[in-house]
C-alpha cells in the first residue's frame, strides 16, 4: 500500500507519541511472522488501515484507527517461546495488548475495542462493532498473510 508523502507525514503525526516510546520499541525484539518483527507488523497494519480508510472513503476516526492498529499486538513477549501464560496466544494476546495500551497510554474505549477484537473470527465472541475495528481486523489478516507467505526468514 503506497501512501503519498503528505499521507505518510500525516500517519507519522498520528503515531508520533507511540513510535518513540520505550515500551513500544521493545516490540522490535520479537518476531511476529516470517522475518517481520512485531513492531514492523504493527506499522504495516497501521499503514494498511490508514490507506484503506483513505482510498475507500470509509470516514473512520483516523486517530482511533491508527492507534488501535499500531497497538493491536502490543503484548511484549515472544509467542514462539513456550510459556504457560501465553500457551493460547491466538486467543489471549489481544487482551494483553489492550491492557498494555491502557497501562502505558490510557487509550480510550474505541481504541480498546479495536485491539480487543482484532483476532475475530478466531475469537468468535469478540466481533468488531465499529468501522475502525473492522478495518483493523481486515488489515491485520492481510498483513499477516503477506508477512507469513512472502516475507520469510532467509536461510
Amino acid at each position: 500500500m503506497i501512501l503519498t508523502a503528505l499521507e505518510q507525514r500525516q500517519l507519522e503525526l498520528l503515531l508520533g507519541q507511540y513510535q518513540q516510546d520505550s515500551h513500544v520499541q521493545k516490540m522490535k525484539q520479537y518476531i511476529q511472522h516470517g522475518a517481520v518483527s512485531t513492531y514492523e507488523h504493527c506499522q504495516n497494519v497501521a499503514r494498511v488501515s490508514f490507506w484503506l480508510n483513505r482510498r475507500l472513503g470509509l470516514h473512520a476516526d483516523e486517530q482511533a484507527l491508527v492507534t488501535g492498529a499500531f497497538l493491536h499486538d502490543f503484548y511484549l513477549y515472544d509467542w514462539h517461546v513456550p510459556e504457560a501464560y501465553h500457551r493460547l496466544h491466538g486467543f489471549s494476546h489481544a487482551a494483553v495488548a489492550m491492557n498494555n495500551a491502557v497501562r502505558y497510554f490510557q487509550v480510550g474505549e474505541k481504541e480498546q475495542a479495536i485491539i480487543r477484537c482484532h483476532m475475530w473470527p478466531l475469537n468468535l465472541t469478540r466481533v468488531p462493532m465499529s468501522r475502525e475495528a473492522v478495518i483493523v481486523c481486515l488489515a491485520d489478516k492481510y498483513c499477516s498473510a503477506v508477512e507469513t507467505v512472502w516475507q520469510r526468514k532467509k536461510g
